[in-house]
């Protein structure tokens, strides 16, 4: 099983409960996933954080789909649209499990869809298989 990332992420979770956002950041802090970990809770203020040239920009995003003010379908919509923020990797972390939500995030290009309760070895799972693809197309393009 894949217990540590191959390398650590400055990671944005957008999430609304306090509780997960916990559950969270523990699993990444302890899997050795989380260089940094910043935390809204909600869309609007993650655009805020994610616009804002002083914030530093993540190398992933984790994002709950149903929150207050802007919602993560709306949230991973409006990523997807930026062309400054479209090529930041998501990871969808909800509790909804219903084919509409799973096939609408992938239909707005999120990289991976994880349920809660977490199973943390998917979500470790799913982390590691963007960070692969991302690490090896990198890898496959000319240099500039």
């Amino acid at each position: 099983m894949m217990s540590a990332a191959a390398r650590p992420y400055d990671v944005l979770l957008v999430e609304d409960d306090p509780a997960d956002a916990m559950l969270i950041e523990d699993a990444l802090a302890e899997r050795g996933m989380a260089r940094t970990l910043s935390q809204v809770s909600d869309g609007v203020a993650a655009l805020d954080f994610l616009r804002d040239p002083a914030k530093p920009r993540p190398d992933l995003i984790v994002l709950d789909l149903n929150m207050p003010r802007m919602n993560g379908r709306e949230l991973l919509s409006a990523l997807k649209c930026d062309d400054e923020l479209k090529i930041i990797p998501v990871v969808v972390l909800t509790t909804s499990a219903a084919p509409d939500d799973v096939s609408g995030a992938y239909q707005r290009h999120a990289n991976a869809y994880v349920t809660k309760p977490v199973n943390l070895d998917d979500f470790t799972r799913a982390v590691h298989s963007i960070d692969a693809f991302f690490l090896d197309t990198a890898a496959k393009l000319p240099p500039a």
